[in-house]
């Protein structure tokens, strides 16, 4: 879609400069791969700071885990290379999967886009924060702050960046990547948006934790020192959803549907893991 409104686009090579262009004002963008700002009108806006001329590197791993840029292609985390005891290494593609996008889509769509468009559904959403990903925000003013990936999204297309504030990079630790896990997701059609996705995570000294996306308005994370009953971990996830930030419906999905589903996932991850 022709954003017929925007006068500038704004590429920016260092943080000065980005700071200088992205002040939190209204009419005003940030641009990566642009699948969602070019999918529907924008009336309001007047420019867009190009993020793509940063430069940034689209992921680094070492000794701490993987650390992935907010303008790293969706498509390009296939290209990752993996260490050999990162056992999680599976939930990349189902997660990169449930977005249900074209090849062509994948190649431009970034991680941080996605995450910071904050849809239930958010795909890269329930890849990183089931992974106990933590995101390096840029303030305005200078330093870093940083968040997990599971408080940054607040609701559906809310989040808790400042005006101004930037996505810079999402760091995925290694102890939850050498974790086992185990995935689940539903959809109203077989390539339709995500209804439910839910995933287990069992590290390699017996820490449980189950994420929850999809079928709530923001990822809510249960931690365990071991794995717990299915019974015990599905009173849990109805207790925290209800009493949190509730179930999400819309034209893709059903409350009661989603949270039944919900429930019966979190019971076959437990028995998965176990």
């Amino acid at each position: 879609m022709d954003l017929t409104t925007v006068e500038a686009i704004l590429p920016v090579r260092d943080r000065a400069a980005l700071a200088g262009a992205h002040r939190g004002a209204a009419d005003t963008a940030l641009l990566a791969g642009g699948t969602w700002l070019f999918s529907v009108p924008q009336p309001h806006l007047r420019a867009l700071v190009d993020l793509t001329a940063l430069g940034w590197e689209p992921f680094e791993v070492d000794e701490q885990g993987l650390r992935i840029a907010a303008t790293c292609p969706i498509g390009a985390l296939a290209d990752v290379p993996f260490a050999p005891d990162w056992a999680a290494r599976p939930l990349f593609r189902q997660c990169t999967r449930a977005l249900l996008a074209s090849f062509k889509v994948r190649a431009v769509a970034t991680v941080g886009g996605n995450v910071c468009t904050a849809l239930p559904a958010g795909a890269m959403t329930s890849l990183t924060s089931a992974l106990d990903g933590v995101a390096e925000l840029w303030p305005r003013e200078g330093g870093v702050r940083r968040l997990p990936v599971a408080e940054l999204v607040t609701g559906d297309g809310r989040t808790a960046l400042a005006p101004g504030e930037v996505l810079r990079a999402v760091r995925l630790p290694a102890r939850a990547l050498r974790a086992r896990t185990a995935f689940r997701r539903l959809s109203r059609a077989r390539l339709g948006r995500s209804a439910a996705l839910v995933v287990g995570r069992r590290e390699q000294g017996g820490a449980f934790a189950l994420t929850v996306t999809a079928s709530t308005p923001r990822p809510v994370v249960l931690r365990h020192a071991a794995v717990p009953a299915a019974r015990e971990l599905v009173a849990q996830v109805e207790a925290a959803v209800e009493d949190g930030p509730g179930w999400f419906e819309d034209v893709h999905g059903d409350l009661d549907w989603r949270r039944a589903s919900t429930l019966r996932f979190a019971a076959e991850v437990v028995e998965e893991l176990s």
